[in-house]
């Protein structure tokens, strides 16, 4: 999502973006070194700027929203400018883009990446909200149901542009699970709600929803991630004009939590068990590793960081995620991808 609207003036600064040439060494341009904690649960081993301000075969290569681990090992990054992007994992080098539009061959604001099992490309839209499944080169193949509460109004109760924004498939590959980004009217400030769909005979069906609780009214939910016991790694994020973004990482568990899927109103707790969650870090209590921001932040390291992937392990069985921000094709933000490891 666009935490704030995008000055026109920026432009034509961006248009001397130039195309990216650089082979491997690029992606270490630009890079932390050395790796440091963050917490006792987090380290941050490097970042990298190299595909900040760059473009591919014609397409502005940022915005991203969305990070996924592809089935031959390669990176899908998705921007919410509707492009898919490929990118070598070691490297961060562009490898493919393909276009993604809706049935009526318009643009998407897409904010949620999964890659199926099939291979298939399941992609969630903040806008109204939605979830379809794409073929690899971009075909419509189907468009999952979504409970009316959580469309935008008037149908639903959600404000546009604060819905599907974190999409994430369970273990098993048969629960997909979307996160709100912001609360619907009538719930409580701050008490977002997760939706899931099962798969059956090949096609999703609604299934159980669960409440989750920010740690503030002016943070919402940009991504979650399936951790590989069935918790989530879940980003949480705000904006402060002149301060800076808040971007922290938590581990929650909606193994136990109450299905609200029959719940009108989130207003209390009474009867509702939320999605007990755990912060591993506050990405603001990263060591900077050189890095340098180009508006106010709490640490120069911090940007808009909007999607999450899962990309293996350690050899001490830690996490290794990656993170990405997405700098809005805006001139003070930058495209920058972190590099964490995580013990769960």
């Amino acid at each position: 999502m666009h935490l704030r609207t995008v000055l026109t003036g920026l432009v034509a600064g961006l248009a001397a973006a130039t195309c990216l040439t650089a082979g491997p060494a690029a992606a270490d341009s630009h890079a932390g070194r050395t790796g440091q904690d963050c917490s006792p649960y987090v380290t941050l081993d490097r970042f990298s700027d190299a595909l900040d301000k760059t473009t591919y075969d014609g397409s502005y290569v940022g915005n991203f929203s969305a990070l996924a681990t592809d089935r031959d090992g390669s990176l899908a990054a998705l921007s919410d400018r509707s492009d898919l992007f490929r990118l070598d994992a070691r490297t961060l080098r562009p490898k493919g883009v393909v276009h993604l539009a809706d049935e009526q061959g318009t643009d998407l604001d897409s904010e949620g990446l999964v890659i199926d099992r099939d291979g298939t490309r399941l992609i969630s839209s903040e806008v109204e909200p939605s979830v379809r499944r794409y073929s690899a080169d971009g075909k419509i193949l189907d468009r999952l149901p979504v409970p009316p509460a959580l469309r935008v109004t008037p149908a639903g109760r959600a404000a546009v542009n604060q819905t599907f924004e974190g999409l994430t498939m369970l273990p098993g590959g048969h629960t997909l699970l979307a996160s709100m980004e912001y609360a619907i009217a009538g719930d409580s400030t701050g008490t977002l709600r997760f939706q899931t769909w099962e798969r059956h005979r090949g096609r999703y069906q609604l299934g159980a929803q669960y409440a989750y609780r920010t740690d503030g009214a002016d943070l919402g939910v940009p991504e979650i991630q399936a951790t590989p016991d069935g918790r989530l790694l879940v980003l949480e994020r705000g904006f402060t004009p002149g301060v800076g973004n808040t971007v922290r990482l938590y581990l929650a568990d909606p193994r136990h939590a109450t299905d609200t899927s029959g719940v009108e109103n989130l207003t209390g707790q009474a009867g509702v068990r939320l999605i007990k969650k755990t912060l591993l870090t506050d990405i603001a209590a990263c060591p900077s590793l050189g890095a340098t921001a180009k508006q106010p932040q709490p640490n120069p390291l911090l940007d808009n960081i909007e999607g999450m992937t899962i990309t293996g392990r350690d050899a001490s069985g830690r996490l290794k995620v990656l993170l990405v921000s997405d700098d809005n094709h805006n001139a003070t933000q930058t495209t920058r991808f972190y590099y964490l490891r995580v013990r769960v």
